[in-house]
């Protein structure tokens, strides 16, 4: 029990002085309370140490220090530095404890989550007696603190008046009338005037901000540290009848008792660890037996091996390998010989280095021991100059020099004073930086929890909406009421703003009408099917980033930090994969273009000089592909978008730049991308020459466009060969899967995915080409396969490919695909088939170009 006497000084009563009070720590509520004197029954008031901060200050003077709660300030002092440092220390550590016990995170099973990666935070709570050495123990001062200290008569004030809390009048009187109650007592069983009842049914407000505690601890302390008096045992019976039934102090009996107990005890671990070591050595001594047994009937087996061979070629084969595992120990003794004389080298080394060390001590002694010889000499020599005569007037008194002898003492003190006002400070500012952080890791996992739940609800919304759908593909088989019905529900889902909602609640990753690069999180589409399908792709994106953001994206993002510099490997390959973050997104882009296409000083700005000085042939097909490029993102749906400039830049400076294309429709996207991520026009326009003249093959974007269809014959091979049920689907219906991929191909998917996805594809394409065009081409087809297997007519497949795409919203099943289940991919094979599929598609042209000759000449002769 913490208990003991101190001063308290009272503030807003009309006596401003120090008064004395019996302290007891509640370590069921972490409260300090305080009474007048340890025989007092109620409290005169308390303080919450739950939410306190400690502090002492030397300037106040010794054994003072201040207990801070949100709603006032207790100074209090000690009867000593020591008894003041005690106080303090178990404060801290109570107040740890409690704070330890109450903020463990509720486990509530309407909160629950499924989800594996909640299970990722589970918090351990450590003891407050760490390995962080602040402040060193304090003795406890048993004359100050506890039963010595309850035993001990109150201390004496110059006047009774002063001790008295006028502030709590009842208070006062209810304890003296139980104090002239319990003397009663002493000689009669007779009934006492208030009961222990009648005190706990008028509580008294001890505090402007607390309620009135009554603590049984204190006073029983008192009570049963009164038996070694021997003028307080019949009243402590008598007490002890009426209230103090379960003390938490022992009498002077069960104290010897507990010491005697105590000693046993010890005895008995002393014993129990001995035993233990015994045990331990028996055990090592059975472990050596089994293996000398076990070597012993290893060579009792090759012996009868030996003995029972029926033929000499098998003994000799016995001997052999007999003789095959003495080379082997050999070998592996030389080894440890080896070794060994390696770690005697090592020894030989370190005692070099202690001897060195020995000397460098040797010699420090040395030195100490000239400077002391020094001080011994300037010693005597001050004593000779104090002692003659001659120079008496010049020279410092005895009074004077004592004086000074004992400002330094008192100067010492309080550095001593305030060294250890410095470690309490730093402990209290170390327990309260703990508190802190248990409280951040409890705000985390609440958090998380609510990531949880905001997941599922948008899971169940988009389980709604396509709920919704099925029935708006039924609605001609409903009845008119039901019909009216679900039209209803539909067009509230579709006009529910998902910005509002979110501002009207609590929401961790709210919905945005764009996303971070300006493209709409749900796009608009005139079709209110389409919208609907709209609605539920963002849904169900939103859920998938809400899953994976703890249990993936954070890794991933923490991977990304640590990465300096950035060099060619299998982890960054891996990681680039995974997708890049978008705060390191421009770096890596600029580093992977710079790899290939090192950007020539001034050249983009002799181009736009160029472009400015001559119109280019490309220059109206370019602003009229301006107005049709990303219309879905914010920054060129308006002819006055600020982008729009930039873009049309970049397109004729490399109209300029490569004559050859000049300009090909597809290119504004593949620029217009490379402008949304590196922001920096110069840096967009290398990053398209990087595409087209690195990663691309020649002729891609040429007038024919023939390496473009060569692409798509041998995406049609890699379809019949990974994806072969859907590649007959296909020819049983007559679907060209060309119609809808050749743009995939030209454009690297521009368009066509969401962009989170989008991007993600792009990290991959532009640091490994163009194999992961066809990776994710056939990843996508393979994501859908079975929706696509379960339409049987060429029309509804067509328009389910048209748009078929943009609800794909899992990114991290799309990546897995492609890289995972659709190996192994060799880019040799690629080329091969890249290479055959040329020259058959060149042959077909130029029979074309005969026939197309032949049909002219034909027309021409037939012409009068």
């Amino acid at each position: 029990k913490l208990c003991g006497y101190l001063n308290k000084l009272g503030i807003k009563g009309p006596i401003k002085t120090w008064k004395s009070r019996w302290f007891f720590y509640d370590e069921n509520k972490c409260r300090l309370l305080y009474y007048r004197t340890a025989q007092d029954i109620n409290p005169l008031g308390s303080i919450d140490i739950s939410s306190a901060s400690f502090d002492c200050k030397m300037e106040n003077g010794e054994g003072v220090f201040e207990i801070r709660t949100p709603s006032r300030a207790f100074i209090l002092k000690a009867i000593s530095r020591q008894a003041m440092m005690y106080w303090l220390q178990q404060l801290q550590m109570r107040r740890w404890e409690f704070c330890n016990t109450q903020s463990r995170f509720p486990s509530n099973g309407i909160l629950s989550c499924s989800f594996a990666f909640v299970s990722y935070f589970v918090f351990t709570f450590v003891d407050v007696v760490d390995n962080e050495d602040f402040l060193p123990l304090v003795k406890t001062p048993t004359e100050a603190v506890g039963l010595k200290a309850a035993s001990l008569p109150a201390p004496q004030t110059s006047t009774a008046l002063q001790n008295i809390s006028l502030k709590h009048p009842w208070t006062e009187i209810q304890n003296t009338v139980y104090n002239i109650c319990g003397s009663k007592q002493l000689w009669g069983n007779s009934g006492n005037v208030f009961s222990f009842d009648e005190f706990q049914e008028h509580p008294q407000n001890v505090d402007e901000e607390q309620e009135a505690e009554v603590e049984a601890g204190c006073a029983g302390d008192f009570k049963e540290g009164a038996l070694e008096d021997g003028r307080m045992g019949p009243r402590l019976n008598w007490i002890r009848k009426a209230r103090w039934m379960n003390s938490g102090f022992p009498g002077s009996e069960e104290l010897s008792r507990e010491k005697n107990s105590v000693d046993k005890v010890s005895v008995l671990q002393q014993q129990i660890l001995t035993l233990t070591e015994e045990v331990k050595s028996q055990k090592e001594l059975v472990k050596l037996l089994h293996k000398a047994l076990e070597a012993a009937q290893q060579e009792k087996r090759v012996s009868s091996m030996y003995l029972t061979a029926a033929e000499d070629k098998d003994r000799l084969e016995l001997v052999r390998h007999k003789v095959r595992q003495i080379a082997d120990l050999t070998s592996r003794l030389e080894a440890l010989e080896q070794e060994k004389k390696e770690l005697e080298q090592i020894l030989t080394l370190r005692d070099s280095h202690i001897q060195e060390l020995k000397e460098h001590v040797q010699l420090l002694m040395e030195k100490n021991h000239a400077k002391q010889e020094v001080i011994m000499t300037l010693t005597e020599q001050m004593a000779r100059e104090l002692s003659d005569p001659l120079q008496e007037a010049n020279t410092i008194t005895v009074e004077t020099l004592y004086k000074q002898q004992e400002e330094i003492e008192h100067l010492k003190d309080d550095i001593d004073a305030y060294k250890t006002q410095n470690q309490f400070l730093n402990s209290e500012i170390h327990q309260v930086t703990r508190l802190w952080t248990s409280v951040a890791e409890n705000e985390k996992a609440l958090l998380m929890k609510c990531a949880c739940l905001q997941a599922r609800n948008c899971q169940m919304e988009s389980k709604y909406l396509t709920v919704l759908r099925k029935l708006q593909e039924a609605v001609p088989g409903l009845p008119n009421s039901h019909a009216e019905l679900v039209k209803n529900l539909i067009q509230e889902a579709l006009q529910w703003d998902v910005k509002e909602e979110a501002e009207e609640g609590f929401s961790l990753n709210p919905v945005s009408e764009y996303d971070e690069y300006g493209f709409m999180t749900v796009p608009d589409y005139e079709i209110e099917d389409w919208k609907l399908l709209a609605k539920i792709q963002a849904l169900e994106i939103k859920s998938n980033k809400l899953r994976s953001q703890e249990i993936v994206e954070k890794p991933l993002r923490d991977r990304w930090n640590s990465i300096g510099e950035l060099t060619p490997s299998g982890e960054l390959k891996s990681l680039i994969r995974s997708g890049i973050p978008a705060e390191h997104r421009q770096r890596v882009w600029r580093w992977m273009v710079s790899r290939l296409c090192s950007p020539v000083p001034g050249h983009y700005q002799r181009l736009l000089e160029q472009s400015r000085s001559t119109e280019h042939p490309a220059c109206r097909q370019i602003e009229l592909d301006l107005p049709r490029t990303l219309t879905n993102n914010k920054h060129f749906s308006s002819p006055s978008s600020h982008l729009i400039p930039k873009l049309r830049r970049v397109l004729l400076a490399f109209s300029w730049h490569n004559p050859a294309i000049g300009y090909c429709q597809g290119l504004n996207r593949l620029a217009a991308v490379a402008l949304l991520v590196l922001e920096d026009e110069e840096s967009a326009f290398w990053c398209l020459v990087y595409i087209v003249e690195n990663l691309m093959p020649a002729d891609y974007y040429s007038d024919t466009l023939i390496t473009s269809q060569v692409d798509q014959r041998v995406f049609k091979d890699f379809l019949s060969e990974k994806l072969p049920r859907l590649m007959a689907h296909f020819e049983q219906y007559r679907i060209d899967v060309s119609l809808i991929t050749f743009n995939w191909f030209l454009v690297v998917f521009v368009d066509s995915l969401v962009s989170d996805i989008l991007l993600r594809v792009w990290d991959a394409f532009l640091y490994e080409g163009t194999k992961v065009i066809f990776r994710y081409a056939l990843a996508i087809f393979k994501y859908n396969e079975e929706e696509i297997l379960r339409i049987h007519d060429s029309v509804e497949i067509y328009q389910y490919l048209r748009f078929f795409t943009r609800m794909i919203t899992d990114g991290r099943k799309l990546m897995s695909i492609a890289f995972n289940d659709l190996n192994p991919f060799p880019m040799k094979l690629l080329r091969n088939r890249r290479s055959m599929h040329r020259e058959e598609l060149e042959a077909e042209l130029c029979e074309l170009e005969q026939i197309k000759a032949a049909y002219v000449k034909e027309r021409a002769e037939q012409t009068p």
